[in-house]
């Protein structure tokens, strides 16, 4: 399992990242920049396109909005840090969003409410360890592991205690619920229907 290319020599924030080319992919995650590269592979493409399909139109008319990587999603350390400051800016696979005061043309400045990752040897460290710990820090309510691999869909749901309770592990034909909207569920042998073996 590869490792994605990081840049250690300095803690960066937003503004840095403005600054970086438009060719390039980066994740912020504690200020440290992590290469969003290689391109994802044909089986996560078809998992996000199919969970895309099921999760959008039953949103229609929702205020919870629906956003496909890339979509920054940019997470303050503190309530009065400034934006530039932040050293967390993340492009989840999947995000939904609920409070639309937290929409910008840029992305989404705050917490979003539910979001989704989809495992490849790439990424397979930064989501289930940085990721996981980020988006518990800053209460996002439910976050989504998919991996291809195993067709499993491992669900995180964020408990009173304001922790990841420990996850719920869907296979095989499972409907799953999700977090937002009304009747807004996810099938999983569509989702997995066009993975590659």
């Amino acid at each position: 399992m590869g490792l994605p290319l990081r840049k250690l020599d300095r803690r960066y924030t937003y503004a840095d990242y403005c600054t970086w080319p438009d060719d390039e992919r980066w994740e912020l995650i504690d200020g440290v920049a992590w290469n969003m590269s290689p391109a994802p592979s044909t089986s996560h493409q078809a998992i996000l396109g199919q969970l895309y399909l099921q999760v959008a139109p039953p949103l229609e008319g929702d205020p919870c909005r629906v956003f496909l990587a890339p979509f920054d999603v940019i997470l303050a350390e503190t309530p009065d840090q400034a934006d530039d400051d932040s050293p967390n800016v993340v492009q989840p696979d999947l995000t939904v969003v609920c409070d639309a005061s937290r929409l910008r043309e840029r992305g989404c400045f705050g917490p979003p409410d539910w979001v989704v990752e989809i495992l490849s040897p790439w990424t397979l460290q930064k989501d289930l360890d940085a990721k996981y710990a980020l988006y518990e820090r800053h209460g996002i309510r439910e976050y989504w592991v998919i991996d291809p691999g195993s067709r499993t869909v491992h669900v995180y749901h964020l408990e009173p205690s304001g922790k990841f309770g420990d996850p719920v592990i869907h296979e095989g034909e499972a409907r799953v619920t999700c977090p937002v909207g009304a009747g807004v569920a996810v099938q999983l042998t569509p989702l997995f229907s066009k993975v590659l073996r």
